[in-house]
């Protein structure tokens, strides 16, 4: 079982972004009368005014106290609940060819779901100038975070190339090296003790030649797709080896012994590594429904009809290219879920990631579905919202600036017509998102997402 090109479907992605530009710093918003869920403890702060000058935020306090300046924009609160913007900490950007309209596009998509941040796990060279782009308000685009190019056996098949091109990288200012799967163990060693040296985290998948074990003894920044945990759980004695493995353990679920999973839990909390579980997409192809009802989730208007027909030959075919049982795949995500519950208990840090775009995963949309894979993981609405708010801005060392609704930080929110702390997908039920201070209401960005389903043939 392998990816779908993400570049498929970003291909297919179409409507106008519209202009951007630097929020003018004298521009002043007050969200009057609102909830605010500030995500730094679990709390609920009713009838509040909350002041926005340019990018940030300046006053938060009683609406009966706290006066609206003179000219400034008033968005009615009124039984509404302002929220920090989220997270896809495993997203996916157009590169390559794509034109600048598509890659513009998928980065309004992200936006109109609420997501103010993105980490691309797929980079490209124009992925840096697209990062400063974005800093300075010339795109409607989250804050990007980016790899570089991807490490994995055919890129990097020798220990010297290897060394080179975590230098290169390093060089040319990507975030961290995006590790994908292939890679030798001899290589890997000179490319994580190369990265340390230059000092690049390394994320993302755990080749089967290096195992999880040596994954988080190189401290990895990022475990994604809970990647080497099915593998390291294969009982003693097991008739099939973690070697054997097909999409991340989907045929050795039934091989599990689950009584490992403890020690792999203390080992990741105590080693700093933070994982990204991607569950929606894990879901989407082994318990989500049949084809014909995903593709009838209304965020697929937005996808083109040739690229739902190739996500339902992978989905329907998953079982036999890998070699796994419907039981087995049914068991996987039960223990998948159990990593998950027990990684938080643990103090192990989460990241919200969907793995966008991907089988059944649309930019914008598929991070809202991973928080409820959350939530039916056992965390509790508020733990599931920490991962793509509090939790992503402690991971980048940016707790002074994002991740809470406080005083001074920048103003990425998100206006909900219903309290997600009572129901976690409330997130999806979006009056307007505030990206760096620009106000964006539903019937803006609705008129834009109807531009993408028009030209796609949706509807």
């Amino acid at each position: 079982m392998t990816f779908l090109s993400s570049a498929l479907l970003i291909a297919a992605l179409a409507g106008a972004a519209g202009p951007a530009g630097p929020t003018p710093p004298g521009r002043v918003t007050a969200f009057v009368n609102v909830t605010v869920i500030p995500m730094d403890r679990e709390r609920a702060i009713p009838n509040q005014t909350v002041i926005v000058r340019g990018d940030r935020i300046v006053e938060i306090g009683p609406a009966s106290r706290v006066k609206v300046p003179e000219g400034g924009v008033r968005v009615d609160g009124r039984g509404k609940f302002l929220i920090p913007g989220l997270a896809e900490m495993h997203a996916h950007i157009p590169g390559g060819q794509a034109a600048d309209s598509v890659v513009e596009r998928t980065l309004f998509l992200y936006v109109s779901g609420g997501i103010t941040t993105v980490r691309g796990m797929l980079g490209h060279p124009r992925h840096l100038a697209l990062r400063a782009r974005a800093a300075r308000g010339e795109l409607v685009s989250p804050t990007i975070y980016t790899s570089g190019p991807s490490f994995n056996g055919n890129s990097v098949p020798t220990p010297e190339a290897a060394a080179k091109a975590v230098r290169e990288q390093k060089e040319a200012g990507y975030d961290f090296l995006k590790i994908h799967p292939g890679i030798r163990r001899d290589v890997f060693d000179t490319l994580a003790a190369t990265a340390q040296r230059v000092r690049i985290p390394l994320a993302g998948h755990v080749p089967l030649d290096v195992g999880l074990a040596r994954a988080l003894e190189t401290r990895f920044a990022t475990i994604d797709h809970l990647d080497g945990y099915i593998e390291a759980m294969v009982r003693d004695g097991s008739p099939l080896e973690p070697s054997q493995s097909a999409f991340f353990g989907v045929n050795l679920a039934e091989q599990v012994d689950e009584s490992k999973m403890a020690a792999l839990v203390s080992a990741t909390q105590n080693a700093g590594v933070w994982n990204v579980p991607t569950q929606i997409l894990m879901e989407n192809l082994i318990v989500g429904g049949r084809a014909e009802e995903l593709a009838a989730r209304p965020e697929m208007r937005y996808v083109a009809p040739a690229m739902l027909a190739e996500w339902a030959e992978s989905k329907n075919a998953l079982l036999e290219e890998t070699g796994a049982s419907a039981r087995s795949a049914r068991r996987m995500i039960e223990v998948r879920r159990k990593l998950i519950k027990a990684l938080h208990a643990a103090g192990a840090g989460l990241l919200l990631g969907s793995d966008a775009p991907q089988v059944y995963n649309v930019p914008g949309f598929s991070t809202h579905r991973e928080l409820e894979a959350m939530v039916a993981a056992g965390l509790t609405p508020y733990q599931a919202l920490e991962t793509g708010t509090r939790n992503v801005a402690t991971f980048f060392g940016t707790l002074k600036e994002t991740g809470t609704v406080e005083t001074g930080k920048r103003a990425d929110l998100v206006l909900l017509d219903g309290d997600p702390l009572r129901d976690i997908r409330s997130t999806a039920k979006r009056s307007g998102v505030m990206l760096g201070g620009r106000w964006m209401p539903r019937a803006e960005i609705d008129a834009r997402l109807a531009a993408v389903a028009r030209s796609v043939g949706g509807s």
